[in-house]
């Protein structure tokens, strides 16, 4: 399976290597997803008996918003090339009441593995697909006189007229010959024939009846599945569309990628890595924790329910989905929560025992928060660096003005509400506001950012709480 695979390579030390280059501090936590991410391809290594015995080391981060868990586990399912899904605990409710159950999770992590595995087939299959829509393509703009197309009437021939081309058919031998196609061809790739319009017979949206089922919860694969019943017994119309060259040809080449792929090993496919090498982030798992006793009927009693209604999908259970019934034995589990009027004791024990990694996250300090700005790959300086340079403007950052932006955002957190590095966006789009509204009028195409010129743009603002609450 080509996610796990990509693991054979990566040792826990790489795959703490591969996360430090995008997300700074941690340790604790990259070295608690990198052992996980490392055992699976160990289990993989095992014997079938003992193989399946063998279950995930689900883990619980501990910590306050805005200091990498998302992130961490974002990383990590794309290092391992696995389907990845991050929903909020707290948008389950218990069954019976209003709201998502959760199963639908299985179903979307499903859904997001199918579209995986189908991209990277129409990609393995893309040259021939290009190739073929390439043929098709020159067909329409190389029409031939009627009744020469097999099947196809003379009303339905192409009406587009090549340049050269004599109406009156003298030439009409020439312009087919494998001489002339070569030609077209040659033009063609050269964006000679961009401007022309070609006709293809394109899907209409409105082939077949929508159908509505209820919306409550559980019913999202049902009403998948009858609308794709429906869609058997009523085909999709297929309507004259007009459209460029260049369109025309991606749309050609999506065709017959479609058509290449094979749609049964596409789902067998998309199934196994679900089970195998799927990734759940649970985030706000403690919003769901109960906060001590308290009477029936109070919202209590509705977190204990999602806890229940979690438990069997962490422990392993078969999901039905409209691609088939996918297990969970074996799908890895990211918990993060802030927990900060509850603790993880506070989950009922059998889910408890379910996460047996706990691993907290350090809040950020004004050092991290200036790592952030200027180390990792895609650092928010370099991505401002690089947006800008679209303009031709040239940004220079002195360092003391990186610090000093670190400083503010650490300040504001401590005044308000802490967002953790989340803030930094704030701070930086604040303090390259003019320059990034002025950009394409400047005529001086190199700005330096200074540390004074990031306490004008500040100052007054993270001073001032009230505005620092709407502005930063």
């Amino acid at each position: 399976m080509k996610g796990l695979q990509a693991l054979n390579s990566l040792t826990p030390r790489e795959t703490v290597a591969e996360l430090d280059r995008y997300i700074i501090g941690q340790a604790d936590a990259k070295r608690s997803v990198a052992i996980a991410l490392r055992n699976r391809w160990r289990r993989q290594q095992v014997e079938p008996p003992l193989r399946e015995e063998i279950a995930p080391k689900n883990i619980i981060m501990i910590g306050p918003t805005g200091v990498g868990k998302t992130e961490i586990a974002r990383r990590l399912a794309h290092l391992a090339q696995s389907p990845f899904l991050k929903i909020e605990a707290s948008k389950f409710t218990e069954v019976g009441y209003v709201g998502r159950d959760v199963e639908s999770m299985i179903r979307d992590l499903t859904q997001l593995a199918v579209n995986m595995v189908t991209k990277e087939e129409e990609e393995g299959v893309r040259g021939k697909a290009e190739a073929m829509a390439e043929e098709r393509l020159l067909e329409l703009l190389l029409p031939r006189t009627p009744g020469q197309q097999t099947g196809m009437p003379a009303s339905a021939q192409p009406d587009i007229i090549p340049l050269g081309y004599d109406s009156g058919g003298a030439k009409s031998e020439e312009h087919r010959s494998q001489s002339t196609r070569e030609r077209f061809r040659e033009m063609l790739r050269r964006g000679e024939l961009d401007d022309r319009v070609v006709e293809l017979a394109v899907t209409s949206s409105g082939g077949s009846p929508v159908v509505e089922v209820f919306s409550a919860s559980g019913m999202e694969d049902m009403q998948s599945s009858l609308q794709e019943a429906f869609s058997k017994f009523f085909p999709k119309k297929r309507q004259p569309k007009k459209m460029k060259v260049p369109e025309a040809l991606e749309f050609l080449k999506k065709e017959e990628a479609e058509r290449l792929v094979d749609t049964e090993s596409v789902t067998e496919k998309a199934i196994r890595r679900t089970e195998q090498s799927g990734i759940i982030f649970l985030d706000e798992i403690d919003k769901i924790a109960s906060r001590g006793g308290s009477g029936s009927g109070s919202p209590e009693v509705s977190r204990e329910g999602v806890q229940r209604d979690l438990l069997p999908i962490v422990e392993g259970t078969t999901v039905t989905t409209k691609y088939g019934p996918v297990k969970t034995d074996h799908i890895l589990f990211i918990a993060s929560g802030a927990f900060h009027v509850c603790k993880p004791s506070d989950l009922v024990p059998e889910l408890q025992g379910r996460f047996p990694i706990r691993v907290n996250l350090h809040a950020l300090g004004e050092e991290e928060f200036f790592r952030i700005l200027t180390e990792p790959k895609n650092a928010l300086i370099k991505q401002y660096t690089a947006l800008l340079a679209t303009e031709d403007i040239r940004m220079v950052f002195e360092e003391e003005a990186i610090r000093e932006m670190a400083r503010i955002a650490v300040h504001v957190n401590q005044k308000t509400e802490d967002i953790g590095a989340r803030r930094l966006h704030t701070v930086i789009e604040r303090v390259l506001d003019e320059v990034s509204f002025d950009a394409s009028d400047r005529e001086d195409l190199e700005f330096t950012v200074t540390a004074d010129y990031v306490r004008r743009q500040l100052t007054d603002i993270s001073e001032n709480e009230d505005l620092s609450r709407y502005i930063l």
